[in-house]
């Protein structure tokens, strides 16, 4: 069910960004179209103008309603029914173009009726450096005497260049929307692994469990035969085989545990209890295998209550007691201090051990990761223990945080919302 419903998700997601790219190229071509409207209308009112002045101080006016026709999208000719003079008109050009903020280059020719052709006139350009350039031939047109014909070779381009706004707003939305293609796409491929690495666990963890079943039986009866209870040398021998086994399968269980939680959040059945009682019998489960630690309370009350879940609160501080202990070069000394501050209860850890360097310091919660150092090879693992204490931490909604002792060894403080 939660497969279909990440794949439904990613596939109205995938509909959503195509949705999102069309409507963005409409926008874009509507906005265009708009621009060009907008670029037609300043260049008919200017030619208008243009005309306009053209007659002023003749003997007659006009005949003609509108003068200016539009040939093309670029493509002007302005019927004047009066000689005038080229100059007067680029003049006139010049100036009425400017006044409407047409900042295009253009290029005009004249007609010249004893010739019977279209005159070139000039390319003006509204770039610092005027320059010449060549042009098509401008056609004539039927039943025109006096006219003469506007052309902006670059309209294209500074349309886009009126428009780069949009442009930028366009791009960098198609970039994030690429980037979250490329997000989804690195986020099934990280599930893909996860799955493999969950399945690959589950199946190892499993075949190990039949044998590991087998050899524990096996033990236990050959530790009852009284030819081994006799000679003390295989009674150790064969103990030494059933502790093994039964660490082995701690392991295992263990990582069958966080395999688990991987794929299901784990369920926690919470109820209010009082923290030191916990601890107390969690320190001495934990002294029947260590019992050469020291282990010590030191709290302001014994009646600190918290909401959790009895189980895995004592699991969490199984791990950080055994975890102490093992990373220790000399007698085992923990401190186990409760206070309350501000409506949070604080349990900190404090041991004698080795340490972690602060390079490492970051990495101690992460699954599978064992630090480098002196203790490495002696202490057996899999680097799920302290990965496992955050998982409970997180579906507690508690903080955790790990860090250097002045002298040797680290403190791992919990911050447990409460209410008195």
């Amino acid at each position: 069910m939660k497969i279909n419903k990440l794949n439904s998700i990613i596939l109205l997601g995938l509909v959503a960004i195509i949705s999102i790219l069309v409507a963005q190229l409409l926008w874009t071509k509507e906005a265009f179209t708009l621009e060009q409207k907008k670029l037609s209308q300043k260049a008919n009112i200017a030619l208008l103008e243009v005309a306009r002045k053209l007659y002023e101080g003749k003997d007659h006016e006009s005949s003609c309603l509108n003068p200016v026709q539009k040939i093309s999208n670029d493509y002007y000719i302005v019927n004047i029914q009066n000689d005038f003079e080229p100059d007067i008109l680029e003049f006139y050009l010049r100036s009425e173009f400017k006044k409407m903020n047409i900042t295009t280059d253009f290029e005009y020719a004249v007609y010249n009726c004893q010739s019977d052709e279209m005159v070139y006139g000039k390319y003006i350009s509204f770039a610092e450096k005027e320059k010449t350039k060549k042009t098509v031939s401008f056609p004539k047109h039927k039943n025109l005497v006096y006219y003469f014909a506007i052309r902006f070779p670059n309209e294209t381009t500074y349309l886009f260049s009126s428009m780069r706004f949009w442009f930028i707003l366009s791009i960098a939305l198609i970039l994030i929307l690429l980037i979250y293609v490329y997000s989804i796409f690195t986020l099934l491929q990280q599930k893909k692994y996860s799955e493999l690495q969950r399945d690959f666990i589950n199946n190892m963890t499993h075949e190990f469990k039949t044998p590991l079943s087998s050899i524990l039986i096996a033990s236990k009866y050959l530790s009852e035969q009284n030819p081994i209870k006799d000679d003390k040398k295989l009674h150790t021998y064969t103990n030494i085989i059933i502790n093994q086994s039964h660490k082995l399968n701690n392991h295992i269980e263990k990582i069958l545990n966080v395999a688990k939680s991987d794929y299901a959040p784990l369920e926690l059945k919470k109820e209010t209890v009082l923290i030191v009682p916990i601890i107390e019998e969690t320190i001495e489960n934990i002294q029947l295998k260590y019992p050469e630690a020291s282990i010590k309370i030191e709290t302001l009350s014994t009646e600190y209550q918290i909401e959790t879940d009895v189980f895995h609160f004592s699991n969490l501080v199984y791990n950080l007691l055994d975890n102490a202990i093992k990373y220790c070069n000399e007698k085992p000394e923990i401190t186990i201090e409760i206070s309350a501050e501000n409506s949070v209860i604080k349990i900190a850890f404090s041991d004698n051990g080795i340490g972690i360097s602060s390079k490492n310091i970051s990495f101690v919660f992460d699954k599978f990761y064992r630090a480098q150092n002196e203790k490495s090879n002696e202490v057996n693992g899999f680097g799920l223990g302290l990965y496992y204490v955050k998982e409970i931490c997180n579906l507690h909604n508690w903080k955790i945080k790990v860090q250097n002792n002045p002298t040797n060894g680290i403190t791992i403080t919990l911050s447990i919302p409460y209410k008195k």
